[in-house]
């Protein structure tokens, strides 16, 4: 792990170093408190010095809206087609987090906070760091500030009405808050042969995430169901969600891998639907590099269904409105994979961004169609 280094009280300190991104260590660190104006923290960030904070944490979080508020006053225009807005967009998201992730905080060897008026960080920083270095580690305030976030829904759950329950993601984990495509697999028909052959009544529900819909193929049925995932954090969570909804004696999960062996009956999988680079963990809940996890589901698909059965492509077409990918560039996968298309089930998003007209990237959104894709071998 690498390490940061600052001057305090003229003595020469060091602290480990994390970063969910990957980002480097600032090679720069001065001190900074309650008496700094946001007009020289922005400043002094934007130039690629970091802030190790010392002051009040209500002040610390204070001072980062306004950082905030400057970056985004010069937050670049759509500008061009909806790609090049796309673009600008990401370029623009990712300057905000780079400049924001240079406000940091200090965690002592127990992952305490020692700040005034902080809060007790040390059980949401084990969940989403693990058990604590016996060192002070150093972490940017957004990033503690998310773990935070993270430790309170995964406390409160996320209700899902297809299941009459909530599911509660871990950190690092896309959390079910767009509720339509569990709709979708709750309710479209199961192909009339899924009961049939040597995976009789068996699932593969493909990146399970929090496991929801491993869980909703359990309920719908399935005496087995096949939960994969290559995160280690979305199968611990998986794990603990199937055992909470009461389906654990039905749900495997297994991996890290995209396809457990075998065939099923029915094969379910849910990619991110953005082919571009995620900056974050949980961005990778989003942002589908290359289209690589969707091209790898079609790809393997037809080795892993039984005669009769049906793949469930789970895909919003908000890529297609942003420029990224086409519906014949889809099609044409899909073909070269030896699939054909037995129908289509669509739905329109229930966000709230759907409606945001301020939403740089609002015209694809508004337009925005999730749907699923009923695959079978050609």
């Amino acid at each position: 792990m690498s390490t940061i280094h600052w001057t305090e009280a003229r003595t020469t300190r060091s602290a480990l170093w994390r970063s969910e991104s990957a980002t480097p260590p600032p090679a720069r660190v001065v001190v900074a408190d309650d008496r700094v104006k946001a007009a020289t923290a922005h400043r002094l960030a934007r130039e690629g010095t970091a802030l190790l904070w010392r002051g009040d944490f209500h002040n610390a979080r204070q001072l980062l809206h306004a950082m905030r508020r400057r970056i985004d006053r010069t937050a670049p225009r759509p500008a061009g087609g909806p790609a090049e807005t796309f673009r600008l967009h990401r370029r623009a998201r990712g300057h905000r987090a780079r400049v924001l992730g240079r406000l940091l905080v200090l965690l002592e060897a127990d992952y305490s906070l020692a700040l005034r008026r902080a809060p007790d960080v040390r059980r949401a920083c084990a969940e989403a760091y693990g058990p604590p270095p016996r060192e002070p580690l150093a972490v940017s305030l957004t990033e503690l500030l998310g773990v935070i976030g993270a430790r309170q829904w995964r406390e409160k759950g996320v209700d899902v009405p297809a299941l009459g329950a909530r599911v509660h993601p871990h950190y690092g984990v896309f959390s079910p808050v767009r509720g339509e495509y569990v709709d979708l697999v709750a309710q479209a028909p199961l192909p009339p042969r899924a009961g049939h052959g040597a995976g009789r009544r068996t699932a593969f529900d493909l990146g399970t995430g929090t496991g929801v819909l491993a869980a909703v193929l359990a309920r719908r049925g399935f005496e087995r169901v096949v939960a994969t995932d290559i995160s280690p954090r979305a199968l611990c969570c998986a794990r603990e969600n199937v055992r909470r909804l009461g389906v654990a004696g039905r749900v495997e999960v297994a991996g890290p891998a995209l396809f457990p062996e075998g065939r099923a009956g029915l094969v379910v999988c849910n990619p991110p639907w953005i082919p571009a680079r995620p900056t974050s963990a949980v961005e990778r809940g989003v942002y589908d590099p290359g289209s690589g996890m969707l091209t790898g589901f079609l790809n393997g698909l037809a080795a892993h269904l039984q005669p009769g059965a049906e793949g469930w492509l789970i895909l919003s077409d908000i890529a297609e409105h942003l420029g990224l990918r086409t519906r014949r560039e889809l099609l044409a996968m899909i073909e070269a994979a030896g699939l054909r298309v037995r129908g289509r089930i669509d739905t329109r998003p229930r966000h709230p961004r759907a409606g945001d007209t301020a939403d740089p990237l609002h015209a694809a959104r508004a337009a925005e169609v999730t749907s699923l894709w009923r695959l079978a071998t050609a």
